[in-house]
């Protein structure tokens, strides 16, 4: 009888991590660790909890839709680190921990002696992730940093909508989630260094900084024709035929990439031929110079057709497309099934739920959702009795003095 294969350990397995972070970005960069196997333990404040526990579609008592979004595989803990004896006890997590990620306002964490110089006195090998609106070597560095307001500054909102239309931000808080991740990458990379080193670093990450990126090649678009580049809404700036196109009933996404899909685009797809031997659409440089004469006639031409019977003839032709859905249709399509991206459990006071699974696959398989996201300070008895040895008498003495 053969025997099922045993699941690979998770890469990053008994690796330690305290999340003093809350709202997006810092949980973001923290769940990111835990989702490869990192012990994520986040730190909430007693009576409040992450910000986010407040915020979107409330589930049981105190989760939300948008806590949930941030925080699976983590365990919870609250500690007033404003107190004393809860910033100790906090020093005493991270003496014993491998990464610590916060995103207190610039010169906060010192004040509560949770800075980088001071946690890394007392643990040499600590990886520190400190995330702010704007670099900390900067004039701006003690400005609070807002996704929204970074959209606007880093340019990012001058790349979204249609032509003539005004700063349109991303329909999700973008700028956030891409600090938290390339904060993510910066931590495994101190980690790495610390292999040969023995010794931590300070991450510092600030939400302008990636901002910017996000403008890619935009950005060096903006640089080399000194001016904003024009917007094209749901088309491509270079490439015709390309974008969200309406069929008889309803949108589809078709992407000619090359001028080989033109013409089997023009002759398979539409029934246009006359279209492959027009000069002014022969090559993807000449469609670009002539797009509003070209795409006038396209829209026309699509809607003549159902969507599902274009569907069925671009892919045929091997003519990049697909659907457009609605967020809820993706979420319970057969596509997200079959790649098992969402997880479903049971919450103890909301019933049924489910969450995102992670993004990252390896040797075949999915990093699990090992914990859904925790109820606030769900794990302050086991974390404190696991990590700090205390006992029930002291966790008691702490939850009546307020610390936790």
């Amino acid at each position: 009888m053969q025997q099922e294969q045993k699941a690979a350990p998770l890469p990053l397995a008994g690796l330690r991590v305290l999340d003093l972070s809350r709202v997006l970005a810092g949980p973001m960069c923290a769940m990111a660790l835990a989702d490869l196997g990192a012990d994520v333990v986040k730190v909430e404040h007693p009576s409040r909890g992450d910000d986010t526990r407040d915020w979107g579609v409330r589930i049981g008592t105190r989760n939300t839709s948008y806590f949930n979004s941030a925080n699976r595989n983590k365990r919870s803990v609250t500690l007033d680190l404003q107190s004393e004896e809860g910033a100790a006890l906090a020093r005493q997590l991270a003496a014993q921990s491998d990464v610590v990620i916060q995103n207190f306002k610039v010169g906060g964490a010192e004040k509560l002696g949770l800075g980088y110089d001071q946690l890394a006195a007392l643990n040499p090998r600590l990886v520190y992730c400190s995330i702010s609106g704007y670099a900390r070597f900067t004039p701006e560095a003690e400005r609070p940093g807002y996704d929204l307001v970074v959209q606007g500054e880093a340019g990012v909102m001058a790349t979204n909508g249609e032509a003539g239309q005004g700063p349109l931000k991303f329909g999700v808080a973008a700028v956030d989630m891409f600090t938290g991740m390339y904060a993510a990458q910066a931590i495994l990379a101190a980690l790495y260094a610390r292999q040969s080193t023995g010794r931590g670093r300070h991450v510092q990450m600030a939400l302008y900084d990636c901002g910017l990126m996000i403008t890619s090649y935009y950005g060096m678009e903006a640089l080399l024709k000194q001016g904003d580049p024009p917007k094209f809404g749901n088309a491509h700036p270079s490439i015709v035929p390309y974008g969200v196109f309406e069929a008889a009933d309803g949108p589809l996404v078709i992407t000619v990439g090359n001028n080989g899909q033109f013409q089997r685009f023009c002759r398979d797809v539409i029934g246009r031929p006359e279209w492959a031997e027009d000069e002014r659409f022969a090559t993807n440089t000449a469609r670009s110079a002539h797009r509003d004469t070209l795409l006038a006639e396209i829209r026309a031409a699509l809607r003549t057709f159902s969507r599902a019977d274009l569907l069925q003839r671009l892919t045929a032709a091997q003519i990049p497309c697909g659907e457009v859905l609605g967020m809820l249709d993706a979420l319970q399509s057969e596509r997200t099934a079959q790649a098992g991206l969402l997880h479903r459990f049971d919450d103890s006071e909301a019933g049924p739920q489910a969450v995102l699974a992670p993004p990252y696959a390896m040797d075949g398989q999915r990093m699990p959702v090992r914990l859904p996201p925790p109820h606030m300070g769900q794990h302050t008895h086991e974390v404190f009795r696991e990590r700090l040895a205390l006992d029930d008498a002291a966790i008691a003495g702490l939850r009546a003095r307020g610390v936790i």
